[in-house]
């Protein structure tokens, strides 16, 4: 079985940046087996860092209506609302942890969702932070 699984917004981007290569198959694959297994999970923060990089900030950027549809479709993998009590939490990670606020903002949400793992680019693969396994999306490369 496939733990649950919160997918940084970094790993989405890659897996609809067709200029990524290597790493738009490998995000693109990891985000499939997450779909069958139904273990796949994000915040609207992922969904909006999403949508702002894939429409701006690609070589080849997606079109607004089609990066909609793809918030629209990864939006059933959202369980959890941010709450002023997600911020604070967000805050105590990046305090404890010695992490930016924003993954902080993540790996809270993370948390909040109920995931075992967080699949990400950044932070250190293998670590557990506020319980969360970290783990690389593309450790092979």
């Amino acid at each position: 079985m496939i733990a649950r699984t919160f997918v940084d917004s970094n790993v989405l981007v890659y897996a609809h940046d067709a200029d990524a290569g290597s790493r738009q198959q490998r995000a693109a694959e990891q985000l499939t087996e997450l779909w069958k297994s139904g273990t796949g999970l994000l915040s609207t923060q992922v969904l909006q860092e999403f949508y702002v990089n894939v429409t701006r900030k690609i070589d080849s950027p997606l079109t607004a209506s089609a990066a909609r549809e793809v918030v629209r479709d990864y939006a059933v993998w959202i369980e959890s609302a941010i709450t002023a009590a997600t911020i604070a939490r967000a805050s105590e990670i990046g305090e404890i942890w010695q992490i930016s606020f924003w993954d902080g903002m993540i790996l809270a949400a993370a948390e909040q969702s109920g995931a075992e793992r967080l699949l990400t680019e950044y932070l250190n693969p293998g670590q557990k932070v506020a319980g969360i396994e970290i783990v690389s999306a593309f450790s092979d490369d």
